[in-house]
């Protein structure tokens, strides 16, 4: 990865791209390239967490493996986003999940002293990541939340709102931002019951399944009127 390919790639993240091209520079000179094929660990669980790492091409998949072997998705970073922030509050922690590239991925790593300095030079730093980390603790809550207590339909119908909201309209079409076996990982259930529901759903008129991966929703409102 050359220079301006490390400048570009701090420049997509949002912890980072509020501050001037010259910071944005001088950050630059501490991030370190790591390239990822399909299917390679950026790290697994029980690693030393000791770095921020940035996606900068591609794209990582977070998860837990539960005791029982069970599979659950934690979230999918896509170019911009970011994991290993937790490395600021401890010299001495390890990671609790495993992070793999879905695709040929390009990463930029930060040392964690690195990491300290620079939070010391730009301390508005610190107030994004915090913002950042709090968005996926109510996330990451809401969706054990959903899990333990909705029922699958619900799951779903939950999702799908969430996701039109980005778009501020009632009548909707959606792009889901990963597989249906994700989905279902990240649902709690499995892809056979995630296809039989969308297929019930589409049965009601409440959604209707269009190539690549999109869904079109006749109306937010009735969709949520549904959940059971």
């Amino acid at each position: 990865m050359k220079a301006e390919e490390h400048t570009s790639c701090i420049s997509v993240v949002p912890i980072f791209n509020h501050l001037d091209k010259e910071s944005q520079k001088i950050i630059a000179t501490k991030a370190m390239p790591r390239k990822l094929k399909r299917n390679d660990f950026l790290y697994q669980a029980g690693d030393v967490d000791d770095s921020l790492y940035i996606v900068h091409q591609g794209q990582i998949r977070m998860t837990h493996l539960a005791e029982s072997g069970k599979e659950q998705l934690i979230r999918l970073l896509n170019p911009g986003e970011f994991t290993g922030e937790w490395t600021i509050f401890s010299d001495t922690s390890y990671h609790e999940h495993y992070a793999q590239a879905t695709r040929n991925t390009n990463v930029c790593m930060i040392r964690r002293e690195d990491l300290l300095e620079l939070l010391k030079q730009y301390p508005e730093i610190s107030t994004a990541i915090l913002k950042t980390m709090a968005n996926r603790l109510q996330e990451s809550q809401k969706q054990t939340a959903s899990i333990a207590t909705e029922e699958v339909t619900n799951r779903i119908i939950y999702y799908l709102e969430d996701l039109a909201q980005l778009n501020q309209e009632d009548e909707t079409t959606i792009e889901l931002p990963m597989s249906r076996k994700d989905l279902a990982s990240y649902l709690g259930t499995t892809p056979e019951t995630i296809s039989r529901r969308f297929k019930e759903l589409e049965e009601e008129d409440l959604i209707k399944q269009l190539p690549k991966n999109k869904i079109y929703i006749q109306s937010v409102e009735e969709l949520l009127f549904a959940a059971r």
